[in-house]
């Protein structure tokens, strides 16, 4: 069993879920998250805002200028799939969020050890019995 986990942006929320449940994966756990990638804001650009304004303006902009790291709202999807189902639930992710522009996401897959349901106590990861 893994566990993929993707962070994508909060406008992707709904066609992320529709798509995850249109190819069998209806459950799944989504989670506020905020966080920063490795792309530094361009110097450049707070230069021209700033020329243009005369000082960093009192707006959003301004908000996310005056702040040297910034951390920006996403949404976690965690989900844990088979083996041999990782394939699918990865590439459907990856193309409902791939726009081609930086920010798009991250995603990861991991192994999972145990799992068990909590109501029954049931250890659920058949594949650790093998």
């Amino acid at each position: 069993m893994k566990e993929i986990m993707a962070f994508i942006r909060l406008n992707m929320v709904n066609p992320t879920k529709h798509a995850l449940a249109k190819v069998g994966y209806p459950s799944f756990t989504c989670s506020k998250a905020v966080g920063r990638g490795k792309r530094p804001l361009a110097a450049e650009a707070i230069q021209v805002i700033m020329e243009n304004a005369g000082s960093v303006p009192a707006d959003e902009i301004g908000e996310h200028l005056s702040e040297g790291i910034r951390l920006v709202p996403r949404r976690s999807f965690s989900l844990i799939v088979d083996d041999e189902q990782v394939a699918l639930a990865v590439k459907t992710i990856i193309q409902v969020n791939q726009t081609g522009t930086p920010g798009d996401g991250r995603l990861f897959v991991m192994p999972v050890a145990e799992g068990y349901n909590i109501r029954t106590g049931e250890r659920q990861i058949k594949e650790l019995d093998r």
